[in-house]
């Protein structure tokens, strides 16, 4: 049986040095399972506290329920984000060098701060009554694992692949536009450019039909383990890819522009 500390240190080394993984922790030992690999995400937050950088959010991975079935879960996987790793984008443009990364891919999300905490088995508008703002963010991931081939239980124990969390201009949420937010969220559209050309088009209905039914989701995931420490006012919560990931290399510039929402286009450029 993997021991969770030591695996921890082989992920940090790992990612450290940008040497990549060979062999992910389930194909080593097949009794790791996604409850293991919580313990290995939970052990790798209190190092990291320990080490100095608070926890500032949570990244959610499988924000599709098509993914579910397949992959045998019955619900979404997340992970820890930190002060480190989640940067907020002056006037909608930020910077990005990969030093340092192993196989760097870019998602566009919904970013939700939370004012309060949820409720287990909340719907979608008393998610939204306990968000502060919302913003589009860019989601960096990473994978240390060879050809980006990994399990669920993988994908947790190595942070969720995540790498930085970039955040665009927040939104407030005022209660009188919750309505509104609950119609919008579900079908506004989101191009995603690189160098000015459309790589994809994606839409609010791909992280689990809403990012707010997506929140919502999480909450109830978090609840429902024993083992989790509950979603807290204050947090950061990025509610899973509108798009596939893309690979990012140097010398392009990304953008992600909305309709059918009020929020701004985001810009990175990745030296």
């Amino acid at each position: 049986m993997l021991n969770a500390h030591s695996l921890v240190r082989e992920l940090a080394d790992a990612r450290a040095n940008a040497a990549p993984v060979p062999i992910p922790p389930s194909s080593r030992d097949s009794g790791f399972d996604v409850s293991t690999a919580y313990a290995v995400e939970c052990e790798h937050a209190r190092m990291r506290l320990q080490s100095g950088h608070k926890p500032v959010g949570r990244k959610v991975g499988y924000a599709n329920k098509a993914m579910w079935r397949i992959l045998k879960l019955d619900t979404l996987v997340w992970a820890h984000m930190y002060d480190d790793t989640v940067h907020y984008a002056e006037g909608n443009s930020a910077d990005l060098s990969l030093a340092g990364f192993f196989s760097p891919k870019i998602e566009p999300e919904i970013v939700f701060k939370l004012k309060h905490p949820l409720a287990e088995n909340c719907d979608a508008m008393a998610a939204l009554d306990a968000v502060q703002w919302l913003a589009v963010g860019f989601e960096l991931i990473d994978c240390p694992y060879p050809e980006w081939k990994f399990h669920p239980a993988d994908f947790v124990a190595s942070y969720g692949l995540h790498r930085g969390l970039i955040v665009g201009e927040p939104q407030r949420i005022d209660p009188s536009r919750i309505p509104e937010l609950l119609n919008q969220l579900p079908s506004f559209k989101l191009k995603l450019l690189k160098n000015g050309e459309l790589i994809e088009e994606g839409t609010g209905k791909n992280s689990l039909r809403s990012p707010a039914l997506c929140l919502a989701e999480l909450a109830s995931a978090i609840h429902r383990r024993s083992d989790a420490t509950p979603l807290a006012a204050g947090e950061l919560i990025s509610t899973g890819t509108l798009t596939t990931a893309q690979p990012l290399a140097a010398n392009e510039t990304w953008e992600a522009t909305l309709d059918g929402i009020a929020l701004p286009s985001l810009t990175l450029r990745v030296k």
